[in-house]
């Protein structure tokens, strides 16, 4: 197994990641750069650079006077960040279901089976978005199409925020797991129509849960 080398830009900007996506940093709240090199115990500098990348994401917000803030949730960006997913993701299935081996079919089946096996354990959340992500990759990996696949992974850490929010306030996501199964179904029997046809129903479906979910949040807030 090869040791993978990160830097210390990339430590910090995956545990503040992870705390934006967990909740333990709020939405609206200041990312103070003092406090958080503290804690990380690095100096200004990796805090810096790993809050500009997250601005990237689309998980930070920088604003004139007030500098950093975790990016609100907001259900008026929901339409777009889900209905690109469903469109590059489509584009990633089409593409890799011919060139799918046995091999990785079986390496979906299996992250399939630790999915399912995720939701309702401790810190189930956390698990099942990682393992999520990886079913998903795992299922476009024939497409070797690096360009459109770095753009969903952008995609996807903004929507996970959002899938992590619904899991953990609303009870999860009601249809996944037999999508899921239907997903891999149809890429085993090499269907492309149907299996593009179930993934985009799949991430609409998500999109319009959650949209109604902040929707409500904010009428109750109101």
């Amino acid at each position: 197994m090869s040791i993978v080398y990160k830097t210390r830009t990339q430590l910090v900007v995956e545990t503040i990641r992870e705390k934006i996506l967990s909740g333990a940093i709020q939405a609206g709240q200041p990312l103070r750069q003092a406090a958080l090199a503290e804690e990380l115990n690095v100096s200004r500098i990796p805090v810096r650079e790993a809050l500009l990348q997250l601005e990237a994401e689309g998980l930070v917000t920088f604003e004139p006077h007030k500098g950093a803030t975790a990016t609100k949730l907001n259900a008026t960006r929901v339409d777009e960040l889900f209905e690109l997913r469903a469109m590059l993701e489509a584009d990633l299935l089409a593409a890799s279901i011919p060139n799918l081996t046995t091999e990785k079919l079986e390496e979906a089946t299996a992250l399939l089976a630790r999915l399912d096996n995720a939701l309702g354990k401790e810190n189930a959340a956390n698990t099942w978005s990682e393992l999520n992500s990886s079913y998903h990759n795992c299922l476009y990996s024939g497409a070797v199409r690096p360009q459109t696949q770095d753009l969903v992974n952008i995609l996807n850490k903004n929507a996970d925020r959002y899938i992590r929010m619904h899991m953990i306030w609303a009870g999860g996501i009601s249809k996944a797991e037999s999508e899921h199964n239907g997903l891999l179904a149809y890429c085993k029997a090499k269907d492309v129509e149907s299996a593009v046809a179930l993934l985009k129903q799949h991430i609409l479906g998500s999109r319009d849960e959650i949209k109604a979910f902040l929707l409500d949040r904010e009428s109750a807030k109101a």
